[in-house]
């Protein structure tokens, strides 16, 4: 009988997936190309945050919990460390959400020191990047940033811009004392044990406490709308056990 456990979004001196992030820069990054890839960076990561216009979308797919030190959302993909049951032979499963955080690597963005901006980044050890040679597509084009980092810097911008709305709702839900810690325990029929903790939820008689002007400030914002969807979201812990049971134990 094997036993696994997780703990959600613990701290990490760099952020989830890059190992080697460095600004973009047209002189230093000149002749440098990106590759068609798949997901297999992903496969080792038990969750990925996610922002508030995922909630929708993937709360029909993975658990929505919040995490970490500042208590932000993320999807639950796995039972244990190390595994994502939703990568397969390095693809993301067919049907299921694939969150925008996943979907902008090798690119991202990094704080400007000294300032409140940031500037376009990417995750030079990624096995997509192609330093000589014609293969994939090109970062610049005559010093100019190409279609590919256009369209990144884009992505990354509207990204940032959520995530920023994102960190709100998650403050404005602890500061009333609605985020409560939750453990959730699973044994599968052939005897394996899982504990996945180290998140929170909402809680429901709290919710129910909120005084009335709260409640019709969250409710003009939409944050009523993406409570309901965080918790019709954990029924898909049941999904999570699912999917573990079909995979066969650890020799």
């Amino acid at each position: 009988m094997t036993t696994g456990s997780t703990k959600t979004a613990g701290t990490s001196a760099l952020p989830l997936f890059y190992r080697e992030p460095a600004v973009l820069h047209s002189e230093a990054h000149a002749g440098w190309r990106l590759k068609e890839g798949d997901t297999a960076f992903a496969a080792g990561t038990p969750y990925v945050p996610i922002v508030l216009g995922e909630f929708g979308e993937a709360g029909c797919c993975y658990p929505v919990v919040f995490a970490g030190d500042t208590f932000l959302p993320v999807v639950v993909l796995g039972l244990a460390d190390g595994e994502n049951l939703f990568v397969e032979e390095r693809a993301w499963a067919n049907g299921h959400y694939v969150p925008a955080y996943v979907r902008r690597y090798p690119f991202g963005f990094v704080a400007i020191p000294g300032s409140d901006r940031f500037a376009l980044a990417l995750d030079t050890a990624s096995e997509r990047l192609v330093r000589e040679g014609d293969d994939g597509m090109p970062l610049f084009e005559k010093g100019e940033p190409g279609p590919l980092t256009r369209q990144a810097l884009q992505f990354c911008e509207a990204y940032q811009a959520e995530f920023q709305n994102t960190k709100a709702f998650a403050d404005a839900l602890q500061e009333q004392g609605l985020l409560v810690e939750k453990r959730a325990d699973a044994t599968l029929p052939d005897g394996r044990r899982y504990a996945l903790d180290g998140f929170r939820i909402v809680d429901t008689d709290r919710l129910r406490d909120l005084d009335e002007a709260t409640v019709v400030d969250w409710h003009r914002k939409g944050w009523l709308s993406l409570i309901n969807l965080h918790l019709a979201s954990l029924g898909r812990l049941t999904t999570l056990m699912e999917r573990q049971a079909s995979r066969k134990p650890p020799l």
